[in-house]
């Protein structure tokens, strides 16, 4: 009697192995996440393994010099601000999205540069060289430096790596790469671990600097780079909605620069555009005294950037009020709402609530709260703002407004931009230098900020 083929069960989700079947993954929670395959072989293919690298040695950390160049510019400063001044030599850096978003896109303009100074390699498993050729023509890449491959084996694509010996490898994607000695399909987890492992002992052990694309869908039912975050240096994920021109770019992970900066681009027909100044685009099209709108300044990284929250509230059609956000933090915004009909004397709670960020940005700092409550107010009370009037502080539970880090950059785009007024928190107000042109509006908490709307 043939014994049967050992198998286990993974989530598609987190990547989480366990022995048998569940509904629900005990690891991260999701129902209907956990898929069964064959278990992988513990032997690996020495195809792709040990003949591809010398064995390591210890070395004493004092010995070790650092003179060297370690970093150099893509060609884009966007994605160079993202990765914290440039790409590192011999990094494995994932780029993450869902798939069309513009991710091979982005990689495949890149080439341009780097091209200029390194030898790039592009191996799309997606794709043919023609498709690739066509696409890089609608792009304007053009260099003879550029080599790209058509390959989903992983031997084959590291047999290619020794031969052309490049300095950047960029893998798009990581999905369609399998190991020859797994029985698992193309793009399950022990696939794309195992793809990710040999791409990693490439990356340290060569030098080379290798970009992965990994695509993310809302299901699930593929692994995506969550199961790869924490063999990477740098995860990069692709955000923005495909029927919107503006991509942004953001990092939740880098072991060589920061984690909080953030890259604006614009998709257009020859592919993407650089964004140097967010603000302008994410307020162009406000309307003119419109109520349930207010702008304001959040921190993205080192970047001030201005955004605009809208809000709209209308006599709930049911007995249950909805409440719905987009690009604010749900939680954040019920509790906002709370404490503007218990510390603003304004009841909201029979009406139907939406709070939405223009532009497709999402805010997750305290600073954008007074701008909310704000938004709401108008929107009740239907009552404009103004244009040139923007609002930065945090709210607290009983109505207090909190002041913000980074106070004096924040204002001082705000008036760059053109604004006359700003509300901000009172206390620590005193500390800030008088800017020229904005006149600041200081409060201790939002019924303050709310006698402002009734005056303007």
């Amino acid at each position: 009697m043939k014994a049967k083929a050992a198998s286990i069960f993974y989530c598609t989700e987190c990547g989480n192995e366990t022995a048998k079947w569940a509904g629900r993954c005990p690891s991260c929670g999701a129902w209907n996440s956990i898929v069964e395959q064959a278990a992988p072989k513990a032997a690996v293919s020495p195809k792709s393994r040990g003949n591809m690298l010398p064995r390591a040695k210890a070395h004493p950390i004092n010995d070790l010099g650092v003179t060297e160049e370690l970093r150099f510019p893509t060609g884009m400063g966007e994605l160079d601000r993202v990765l914290g001044g440039g790409a590192v030599k011999g990094s494995l850096v994932l780029v993450g999205g869902a798939p069309g978003i513009g991710k091979s896109t982005l990689m495949l303009q890149i080439c341009s540069q780097l091209c200029q100074s390194n030898k790039v390699l592009y191996v799309s498993g997606e794709e043919s060289p023609h498709q690739l050729k066509m696409r890089a023509q609608r792009l304007h890449v053009v260099s003879e430096r550029l080599f790209v491959l058509s390959e989903t084996c992983l031997g084959d694509v590291l047999e290619s790596v020794r031969e052309e010996a490049p300095d950047v490898l960029i893998i798009d994607s990581i999905q369609t790469l399998y190991n020859e000695a797994l029985e698992s399909p193309a793009g399950s987890v022990g696939q794309v671990k195992d793809c990710t492992m040999a791409l990693m002992q490439l990356a340290k052990g060569q030098g080379i600097t290798v970009f992965v694309i990994g695509h993310v869908n809302k299901e699930g039912s593929i692994a995506g780079p969550k199961v790869l975050e924490h063999m990477v240096d740098c995860v990069l994920y692709f955000e923005g909605d495909q029927h919107m021109t503006y991509r942004i770019l953001r990092a939740a992970k880098n072991r060589f620069g920061a984690t909080n900066e953030i890259g604006v681009f614009e998709m257009r027909s020859e592919g993407l555009a650089e964004v140097p100044n967010p603000s302008e685009m994410l307020l162009s099209g406000r309307p003119e005294d419109a109520p349930g709108t207010c702008v304001t300044c959040v921190m993205e990284g080192a970047r001030p950037v201005l955004a605009e929250v809208q809000a709209l509230l209308a006599p709930a059609a049911q007995n249950v009020a909805r409440r719905t956000s987009n690009g604010f933090d749900y939680n954040r915004a019920a509790m906002l709402m709370a404490v503007l009909e218990k510390r603003g004397a304004l009841k909201i709670s029979s009406c139907d609530a939406f709070l939405n960020v223009i532009g497709g940005l999402t805010l997750d700092e305290p600073a954008a709260d007074l701008a909310a409550i704000l938004a709401l107010a108008s929107s009740y009370l239907d009552k404009p703002i103004g244009n040139r009037v923007a609002a930065i502080g945090e709210v607290g539970l009983t109505g207090e407004v909190r002041s913000v880090s980074h106070l004096g950059q924040r204002l001082s785009e705000v008036q760059r931009l053109g604004f006359e007024r700003c509300i901000i928190p009172k206390r620590h107000a005193e500390r800030l230098e008088s800017i020229t042109g904005l006149k600041l509006i200081l409060v201790s908490n939002i019924a303050d900020a709310l006698r402002e709307i009734a005056r303007s």
